[in-house]
């Protein structure tokens, strides 16, 4: 009998993040205590781009765009939102969308596994993803749960489950 299989990823589905977007950029043109003050929300190459005149400014649009984000499914674990940073009259922060398993993540899933999933179960690091795999598909349910219940930095996906 084969392995049963499945990959674990942290992907972020680009339109979904999109409609994110547009969603905050039309509460912030609407909401009134941001008439005035330069608020915007806009994509800049794969990162988003918030501006404001102000330092408080533009951590509230940070919020806004927050909100849509968790509104839409996607967890603030998939964000790397930066620090406020002045840019001229204004203040500005970068969030870039993680995507991938880095390495160092990737050992920490690895030795959660090995540490306290079941015996039969391997992982393996292909990339920026982890394929685990087992005989028994009742032990790769429980490695789901496991990490699932695991307080870890990266939002995991997993998939092709075989």
């Amino acid at each position: 009998m084969a392995d049963s299989t499945f990959d674990i990823v942290s992907k972020v589905d680009k339109m979904e993040a999109d409609n994110a977007v547009n969603q905050a950029r039309k509460e912030i043109e609407q909401r009134y205590d941001f008439k005035g003050v330069g608020a915007s929300v806009e994509w800049s190459g794969e990162k988003i781009l918030l501006k404001a005149s102000s330092d408080e400014r533009v951590k509230a649009v940070l919020d806004v765009v927050q909100s849509k984000f968790i509104k839409r499914g996607i967890t603030l674990k998939s964000l790397d939102a930066g620090e406020p940073y002045a840019s001229g009259k204004e203040f500005r922060i970068e969030i870039a969308l993680k995507q991938g398993i880095d390495q160092k993540a990737a050992k920490e899933i690895g030795k959660i596994i090995r540490d306290e999933g079941p015996k039969s179960v391997k992982s393996q690091i292909q990339g920026d993803e982890l394929r685990v795999s087992s005989k028994s598909r009742d032990d790769l349910q429980e490695v789901i749960r496991l990490l699932k219940a695991a307080d870890l930095e990266v939002d995991l996906q997993f998939v092709n489950f075989r």
